[in-house]
């Protein structure tokens, strides 16, 4: 894949220059005189573990948070951001991971939101010229989408072209792109690269905020690597190792080597499912899991793996099929029926159903717990609930300054050791982990991985869906693929591939497989 080229020279005139850019936070020095640059018609990635001050800083260059000292240039001159009406008037647009649009609103109407085009005496819309300019924008992105469809009707990946055309009607020239693709499958992320290079062509420069180093690959000029608040290193990403780059991110070497994966074929099966159906979503689904076990789920998105994981725990009802626990025909009409049987779900969405993130940390460990901790069946035991959240903050590695800080606060990788600790306190022996390291770290991955094979060292038997292919093959005992609500195709791990599972993965009917 083609990378523009970086202008050669001493000392090149860049777009954008942040200098020796501090911001505290009370109790917290969260950017410590850090720098970045960027050039015109450059993608140049922003790399760091959760917690780094990767999003702080891109806030102050985008005027969310004022910076407290430090200086920032523009085309060679200084500027001063003060709020993001400041960085749209001066061509900084920033595409949030969550995006900011209204499902009720037309593309044209999200574009030009508080900036609608008037009419004659400049009192009613003009809704013609505003679906024209919206068209101008997508005809200059190549992209075919009408300004009059809702946004609630798009694909998340075209909303996020929605979100680019907005940033490009301010007429961007620095485009911040946070976590870009974490919702896209590949085709969609090849659509998303197609108009990245386009906006290069243009000269606009791309400030590229992503965890995974195969799209860095792809897509970057430069990589600048951020930790613990500090400025690390700008290196070119031609050229520059992975594991360079992993071990300015983390202060130190990683062990990327799966530990020895353990015969499990003659273990208790404690969970097998037959015959699961659920309209076009689920077709004849039929897998068991044995104790001991990390089973993995593989496929491209929308082929059922969540589905499965959800009709399972009882979230969603089944047209058809049986489930066994322990060898025991089970009723799973609930969630509250499926912890009854031992069985936990950890949400791919862990922000909207797995955590109370404007609660304490205290109170989310032991969340589905609390009838562990009434005394009399009327109050909380108040020195238990605090005793039993230190536990699993030693044990799971929690890093938070104490059980009482809201959850909002903490990284996404102890976010997720937190629903964990939330499981484990209800001794679920069974847990599906729907994308466990979705939007966290390098680190904090490597962090989840050790702890999963922990827990099925335990005897704890393991689902793991995951979009990953490296992720599934480092983890997986056993891998099953699926593809259009069926599974396709089960994999030893010893015999997996990337190239095997992305062929079962693009097969409607099911393959034969050894």
């Amino acid at each position: 894949m083609q990378q523009s080229e970086i202008p050669e020279g001493a000392a090149p005139e860049y777009l954008i220059a942040l200098k020796n850019v501090t911001k505290r936070f009370p109790g917290v020095l969260a950017l410590d005189n850090c720098q970045f640059n960027l050039l015109r018609g450059e993608v140049h990635a922003l790399m760091g573990e959760n917690g780094a001050g990767k999003s702080t800083l891109m806030k102050v260059l985008s005027g969310v948070y004022p910076k407290d000292s430090g200086e920032i240039r523009m085309d060679g001159r200084p500027v001063e951001i003060p709020n993001p009406r400041a960085a749209q008037a001066l061509g900084i647009g920033i595409i949030h991971q969550e995006l900011n649009l209204m499902n009720h609103l037309s593309a044209a109407q999200n574009i030009f939101i508080g900036r609608e085009p008037r009419g004659r005496y400049g009192v009613f819309l003009d809704e013609d010229a505003l679906n024209r300019q919206a068209a101008q924008i997508f005809e200059r992105m190549r992209l075919q989408l009408d300004p009059r469809t809702l946004v609630g009707e798009l694909t998340v990946a075209k909303q996020q072209m929605v979100e680019i055309a907005k940033a490009l009607s301010f007429d961007s020239r620095v485009l911040i792109m946070d976590e870009p693709t974490a919702a896209l499958n590949n085709a969609e992320i090849d659509d998303l690269f197609r108009i990245i290079r386009q906006l290069q062509e243009h000269g606009v420069g791309i400030i590229y905020i992503s965890h995974k180093m195969d799209e860095l690959r792809q897509i970057s000029n430069r990589v600048t690597v951020m930790r613990d608040g500090q400025y690390i290193a700008t290196v070119p990403t031609v050229g520059t190792p992975i594991d360079t780059i992993i071990g300015m991110m983390v202060g130190r070497q990683l062990d990327n080597s799966g530990p020895e994966v353990p015969d499990t074929s003659a273990n208790d099966v404690v969970l097998e499912v037959k015959g699961l159906t659920r309209g076009a979503a689920i077709k004849d689904v039929n897998f068991s899991l044995r104790k001991g076990e990390i089973l993995g789920f593989a496929g491209l998105m929308g082929a059922g793996r969540t589905e499965v994981a959800r009709a399972v725990f009882g979230a969603d009802a089944i047209d058809a099929g049986e489930i066994l626990v322990h060898g025991v025909k089970v009723s799973i009409k609930s969630p509250r029926d499926a912890v009854a049987h031992g069985i936990g779900y950890l949400s791919e969405d862990r922000k909207h159903f797995g955590l109370a993130t404007g609660l304490d940390v205290k109170t989310n460990v032991v969340m589905s717990s609390m009838d562990k901790f009434l005394t009399k069946g009327l109050f909380l035991d108040q020195p238990a609930i605090r005793e039993t959240a230190q536990g699993y903050v030693r044990q799971l590695s929690i890093k938070t300054p104490s059980i009482d800080q809201p959850v909002r606060l903490l990284s996404g990788g102890n976010q997720q050791k937190i629903v964990i600790a939330k499981w484990l306190l209800r001794d679920c022996d069974i847990l599906f982990f729907d994308e466990p390291t979705r939007g966290i770290d390098i680190g904090a991955k490597n962090e989840i991985y050790k702890l999963l094979n922990a827990l099925a060292a335990q005897g704890k038997a393991i689902v793991m869906i995951s979009s990953e292919l490296p992720e599934v093959l480092r983890m997986s005992h056993r891998i099953l693929v699926m593809c259009e609500g069926r599974i396709t195709g089960e994999l030893a791990a010893a015999d997996a591939s990337q190239e095997k599972i992305m062929y079962l993965a693009t097969q409607r009917e099911p393959a034969l497989t050894e």
